[in-house]
């Protein structure tokens, strides 16, 4: 499992995790999509906008590996912001490929795009 170095750890102030220490000994936990609805607390959308600004400012518009990344906090995201790199895509895989859909990211989550002047 590829350990993000430099990648926040958690919301700081919270309890919501963007990352895991180590590898799940049970299997790994795979990402599915979860549906963000309209009446989502304000700190999970706080969460869900942090976590996307850790990835743009980590990976940009380049694909990544899914490494130690929460599945919890991918699902948010995934099929949506957060997209598959390949057809043949493993949820349940730490090697899994994935990339930011840049146009639907900065119209979701536009704060996590202020600071580059777009």
């Amino acid at each position: 499992m590829l350990k993000h170095r430099g990648f926040p750890g958690r919301l700081p102030g919270t309890d919501f995790q963007f990352t895991i220490r180590r590898p799940n000994p049970k299997g790994v936990t795979p990402i599915t999509r979860r549906e963000r609805y309209r009446d989502r607390r304000a700190p999970d959308r706080r969460a869900d906008a942090a976590f996307m600004k850790a990835l743009w400012e980590q990976f940009g518009d380049q694909p990544f590996e899914r490494g130690n990344l929460d599945a919890g906090r991918l699902s948010w995201l995934f099929g949506r912001e957060v997209v598959a790199v390949d057809e043949d895509f493993d949820p349940a895989d730490y090697e899994a490929l994935l990339v930011i859909n840049v146009d639907l990211a900065r119209q979701s989550f536009p704060e996590a795009f202020e600071d580059e002047g777009y």
